[in-house]
């Protein structure tokens, strides 16, 4: 299957990494700085590969290519634009988070793709998590029983030379704050698990210790969702002096599990009612993980390529990625408005935010 990269910062690596591991045909690279380009094909040890066209424009790199997969890194404010053009010549996305920036990107993403019989996944990679595995495993066999509660903690640090690397972080036009760019995976499990369904949102933001950024540097939120179940988002990049943990929490009548770890990673409780010795293996499991972003991006790309050659839907799909934005942008709007935001929401972008924390 042939492939191609748009975007090579930070996270690029990683789907450098997926590629490789599950053999796919690596035909391009794109970035408009082209050092870019090298620096991550280098960390790869694909430097000299000459079979890797480099682009700096992505509309030509399609026409030229024509990738049957394209996966897409660039700053957040770009994701949608991107993902629309391949959408739009039949091309198969993989998106990086999040999806968009506004609830229009994101639906037309969701219309598009439907329309064209094109796969679009959203890159919450941590769903392939082996603790967040067994977590589902253990929600879908019903053994929670009734949710009462729920809760997701992004406890990290960033600091000044993290947003240096690129002018766009922070930024209410490229990037949204600590809930858009570092929670939102968090946030992605959090609804998954409870249900999906949201009835109301109420939450409160604020810029604290990054003055130089336009966004929050912590957000935090109470959902309400329609089983009845209630859920706390806690994200910041506030933590002293380096990331702390990013722990989902989840109780029901008849079973208590969290997972912990730098990204959700660790299973540090696992008690069920009706525990048996299969159990036992998932107390004090661990996955080991070079960085925060975890080995899921490998897992995501597989289902992806299987996705496309068995045409079904992928398991993280766009209506995830849709569902992810729309828990981040209620939070900004009950922010602005003071209230609790009814969903599905409608209207509401990240750069509506733009000027909330000066003065």
């Amino acid at each position: 299957m042939k492939y191609a990269l748009i975007g090579c910062g930070r996270i690029s690596t990683n789907h450098v990494k997926a590629v490789i591991n599950n053999k796919l045909e690596f035909a391009a690279v794109c970035d408009i700085v082209p050092e870019h380009m090298e620096a991550v094909l280098e960390k790869n040890g694909l430097q000299n590969d000459s079979s890797i066209k480099r682009y700096t424009d992505y509309k030509r790199m399609i026409k030229e290519i024509r990738p049957e997969l394209v996966g897409i890194a660039t700053e957040s404010g770009l994701h949608a634009e991107i993902a629309l053009y391949c959408i739009d010549h039949g091309i198969h996305v993989i998106i990086e988070k999040p999806m968009a920036m506004n609830m229009s990107d994101a639906n037309e993403i969701v219309r598009r793709s439907e329309e064209k019989g094109v796969k679009v996944s959203a890159c919450h990679q941590n769903r392939f998590n082996v603790a967040v595995q067994e977590m589902r495993k253990a929600l879908e066999q019903g053994r929670f029983g009734k949710i009462s509660h729920g809760s997701i903690h992004v406890r990290w640090n960033r600091g000044k030379a993290y947003y240096e690397q690129a002018p766009w972080r922070g930024t209410w036009a490229q990037d949204g704050g600590a809930l858009m760019n570092q929670c939102i995976h968090g946030i992605d499990l959090l609804r998954w698990m409870m249900g999906n369904e949201v009835e109301e949102v109420y939450g409160a933001t604020r810029q604290q210790l990054h003055p130089y950024l336009e966004a929050e540097d912590i957000g935090m939120a109470v959902v309400k969702f329609k089983n009845g179940a209630i859920g706390t988002i806690e994200g910041t990049t506030n933590v002293y002096p380096q990331n702390l943990e990013e722990t989902l929490y989840l109780f029901g009548e008849n079973g208590t599990v969290k997972i912990g770890g730098k990204s959700t990673n660790n299973i540090d409780v696992w008690n069920f009612a009706d525990e048996s010795d299969a159990d036992q293996r998932n107390k004090g499991l661990e996955e080991q993980t070079s960085n925060v972003y975890g080995n899921g991006h490998t897992s995501l790309y597989a289902d992806v390529i299987d996705a496309i050659q068995n045409d079904r839907a992928p398991y993280v799909d766009a209506y995830a990625g849709k569902n992810a934005l729309e828990m981040i942008l209620a939070i900004y709007k009950s922010q602005k408005t003071g209230m609790p935001v009814k969903l599905p929401l409608e209207g509401f972008a990240a750069l509506d935010m733009q000027g909330e924390f000066d003065g």
